[in-house]
């Protein structure tokens, strides 16, 4: 049987990677994971992160499924931003990688 290289789309740890492979999505992810946040608070928490660079990942990270945001239509603008269910489900990745960090893995 010859070895063949599967594709992005048949490998599941590739496809787990590329939805986290942007510098700050699991940073978002678990500052999220705590519950709802406002654009700014979630800018605060991240520390390094731009206006513009958040926006388009949130942006992103909301057509991959993983984020929803919820503009409540009031003067001075409020938007939350929280995880789906898809994106909460990344929980037990994010552990596993920090026990790894940590040497426990």
């Amino acid at each position: 049987m010859p070895f063949s290289t599967p594709h992005a789309s048949d490998c599941p740890a590739e496809l787990t990677l590329n939805f986290l492979s942007a510098k700050w999505r699991p940073m978002i992810i678990f500052w999220l994971l705590q519950g709802p946040m406002r654009f700014n608070a979630l800018q605060r928490q991240l520390g390094g992160a731009t206006h513009r660079t958040l926006s388009k990942t949130l942006k992103e990270m909301e057509a991959d499924g993983l984020v929803s945001r919820h503009d409540h239509q009031e003067i001075p603008p409020r938007v939350d931003y929280t995880l789906t269910a898809r994106g909460a489900s990344l929980r037990p990745v994010l552990e596993a990688m920090e026990r790894w960090a940590k040497g426990q893995a």
